[in-house]
């Protein structure tokens, strides 16, 4: 199982994933469209990029031939980008996924791995919301995501396993950084500006360190077989509702840029009510999988990330939001 293949490679959590299983001996294959471009990737003699389009199953299963394990990361990711052309999203999210799951398979791929999301719980008031709770989606990101779950699953077999992680927010440090997430949005305003905007503050969320992330991810390559055949599962760490995280940030960047001025943290309405508290015992229980990085540990990564000039004009710059750079691509 050494040869891997990342559909969306380039991507926030792709650019941490794909140096890892580098370094770990694995020979890794990128196919991406390259929106944000590679500049986040190394270049390594085991590494191969191929620009593609996921739509384009004769390409993508023409570079699934070799490959051992498939990790779909590829996707329009987050509410704002996929409601700019939502029929347009459609086709990227879902049209083109089950096509892509025959051409692994028929490919001779042995495992495919999807990452999901746990936004595909919405909302929910149970105190933990585990794999076999209802699916009730909010928006139709979350809805695709979670339609595409049945269609992997039709195709689970011997010789071709089929498994779904539904991870957190994620938050940390990345070589291609996205700044429109929880964490990171927050962590960003507090460095920079000095204030917190806070929509809402009660609404729970998981989250979980990027780092976290390419480790389960890997696991799912090393697994065996029999544990994860056919098995979601949701993956996650500290469940914290906003106003907790705006604290947990300014705590950290008042620590680590003691010169600058107090942080304020204003609170205002939202429209957006997600919440859920999702329970990850099951990848413990099933495969000795507990995260290692808490919330105060991804603050401090960007902290660091932005005292070594590694984030510059974050406030502006298209390619740090994935809505503003899909709005450049769309013009182009």
């Amino acid at each position: 199982m050494k040869n891997i293949l990342v559909t969306g490679g380039t991507g926030y959590v792709g650019c941490v994933l794909v140096p890892q299983l580098l370094a770990n001996g694995y020979h890794v294959t990128v196919y991406d469209i390259l929106f944000f471009g590679r500049e986040g990737l190394p270049q390594h003699p085991n590494l191969s990029v191929v620009e593609g389009d996921i739509r384009d199953t004769a390409s993508v299963s023409r570079a699934f031939r070799g490959i051992d394990t498939v990790l779909h990361l590829a996707c329009i990711s987050n509410d704002p980008s996929f409601e700019l052309d939502e029929s347009l999203s459609k086709t990227i999210n879902y049209d083109c996924f089950e096509p892509m799951v025959i051409g692994a398979r028929q490919a001779g791929v042995k495992r495919f791995v999807y990452c999901s999301s746990s936004s595909v719980y919405g909302v929910s008031d149970k105190p933990d919301v585990t794999e076999d709770h209802p699916l009730v989606p909010l928006t139709l990101y979350n809805k695709f995501k979670g339609m595409c779950e049945p269609l992997l699953f039709k195709h689970q077999a011997p010789g071709f396993t089929c498994v779904t992680v539904r991870p957190a927010t994620i938050c940390g440090y990345s070589p291609r950084m996205r700044l429109d997430l929880s964490v990171n949005i927050l962590t960003n305003l507090a460095v920079n500006t000095g204030k917190i905007t806070v929509f809402g503050g009660a609404q729970l969320r998981p989250n979980l360190h990027i780092q976290d992330m390419a480790d389960v991810y890997q696991l799912m390559i090393e697994a065996p077989e029999e544990k994860i055949a056919g098995q979601i599962f949701n993956v996650g760490y500290q469940n914290l509702s906003i106003a907790r995280i705006a604290e947990i940030v300014r705590d950290v960047v008042e620590a680590e840029f003691p010169a600058k001025k107090p942080i304020a943290i204003e609170t205002t309405s939202t429209n957006d009510p997600r919440s859920y508290h999702i329970n990850s015992d099951k990848i413990r229980r099933v495969l000795g999988y507990t995260p290692k990085r808490t919330v105060e540990d991804a603050v401090r990564d960007l902290c660091r990330a932005f005292k070594d000039g590694k984030l510059p004009d974050s406030l502006a710059d298209d390619r740090y939001f994935n809505v503003r750079r899909m709005k450049v691509v769309k013009a182009a």
